[in-house]
C-alpha cells in the first residue's frame, strides 16, 4: 500500500469542537509532509480567514486524494460519503462527540490513528450503498445511500399504506407510520430503533423495517442485497415523502414507484488491526453491563 501524499477535510463547521482541532491537524499535515486540502464550504467560513490551503472545489477532486477525514458525526460522515459516491478515496472518520458507528475515532486518539495512516498501517473496509430509482411520470430520479431510505407520510401524520414487492414477489400491504429499507450498515441507525435487527456489515443484505406498524403482524424483513425492492403507495396516501439517510428529502405522489437495488460501487472506510465492530457495538448499546450497579 502506497504511503498517502494527500488528504481532504470534511467537517461539521457548527461544532466548537472541529475548529480547536483543524488547527492541530494542518501542523500535524506539516510535519508528515501531506498535502492537507479543505472544502468549499471549510473556506467559506470566516474562522478560516487564516488557512492558506488548497481548495476541494468539486465531487471530482475528491477523486484525486489519498483519503478523506470526516470530523463530525455519523450524520457528516454520511455526507461525506455520498459526496464521494463511486470515487475511490475511503474515507476516515473522527467523532467530535459520544461514540458513532461509522466515525470509529475519538478526538483522544486522532493523531495515534492519523500516524498509522501515514504510515499504511491501515486497511479499507469496503460498505455497499443502496440505490434508489424512483419513478415519475415517465422520467426517473436516483439517489444514493449508505444507512437507509425512509418513506413516510411526512408532516401529516396519516398512515402510509404501501405494497412492497421482491423481485416482483408481492410481500406484503405494510399499514404504518412509515418503512425504512437499510443496508447493514445502517441496522444499527434508525431501523435498530424501529425494532430491525442488527445486521454485521459483511452480510449482503436489506432489512426492510416498518415504523411503528398499525398491525401486529407486521415484522421486519431481512432479504437478499441482490433483490429488487419495489414500492407502490396507495392512493389513500398524502404527502409522501422520501428520504435519504435521513438528509435528503423528496416528495413523491401516489403514482410514483420506488426501486430500491444495491449500487454498483462500494464506499472505502479506513479500519485499523485493532479495531472491533462488535467492541463498538457492546459500547455504544451498553450490552453486557447493568443499568444500576449495586
Amino acid at each position: 500500500m502506497s504511503l498517502p501524499k494527500t488528504f481532504g477535510v470534511w467537517g461539521n463547521i457548527e461544532k466548537d469542537a472541529f475548529w480547536n482541532i483543524i488547527p492541530e491537524i494542518i501542523i500535524w499535515a506539516d510535519s508528515k509532509n501531506i498535502e492537507l486540502f479543505l472544502t468549499e464550504k471549510i473556506l467559506s467560513d470566516t474562522r478560516a480567514k487564516k488557512f492558506n490551503q488548497p481548495i476541494i472545489d468539486s465531487k471530482n477532486k475528491i477523486s484525486e486524494l489519498d483519503f478523506m477525514l470526516v470530523l463530525g458525526g455519523d450524520g457528516t460522515f454520511l455526507s461525506c460519503a455520498r459526496a464521494v459516491e463511486h470515487r475511490p478515496t475511503p474515507i476516515l472518520g473522527i467523532h467530535l462527540g459520544d461514540l458513532g458507528f461509522l466515525a470509529k475515532v475519538n478526538l483522544e486518539n486522532i493523531f495515534q490513528r492519523l500516524d498509522q495512516v501515514a504510515e499504511g498501517k491501515f486497511s479499507v473496509e469496503k460498505r455497499s450503498m443502496v440505490k434508489a430509482s424512483i419513478l415519475k411520470n415517465g422520467s426517473s430520479l436516483t439517489q444514493y445511500g449508505l444507512n437507509d431510505f425512509v418513506v413516510s407520510n411526512g408532516e401529516s401524520h396519516r398512515m402510509l399504506i404501501a405494497e412492497v414487492y421482491v423481485d416482483d414477489n408481492r410481500v406484503s400491504e405494510y399499514k404504518a407510520d412509515g418503512l425504512i429499507i437499510a443496508t447493514p450498515t445502517g441496522s444499527t441507525a434508525y431501523s435498530l430503533s424501529s425494532g430491525g435487527p442488527i445486521i454485521s456489515p459483511d452480510v449482503d443484505s436489506f432489512v426492510i423495517t416498518p415504523i411503528s406498524a398499525h398491525t401486529l403482524n407486521s415484522r421486519p424483513l431481512v432479504v437478499s442485497a441482490k433483490s429488487t425492492i419495489k414500492i407502490n403507495f396507495s392512493s389513500y396516501n398524502q404527502n409522501i415523502t422520501f428520504i435519504t439517510d435521513g438528509q435528503l428529502h423528496e416528495p413523491l405522489s401516489t403514482d410514483d414507484t420506488v426501486l430500491i437495488t444495491n449500487s454498483d460501487f462500494e464506499i472505502g472506510l479506513i479500519d485499523f488491526p485493532d479495531s472491533d465492530y462488535f467492541q463498538t457495538l457492546r459500547t455504544k448499546m451498553g450490552w453486557g453491563t447493568r443499568g444500576n450497579s449495586y
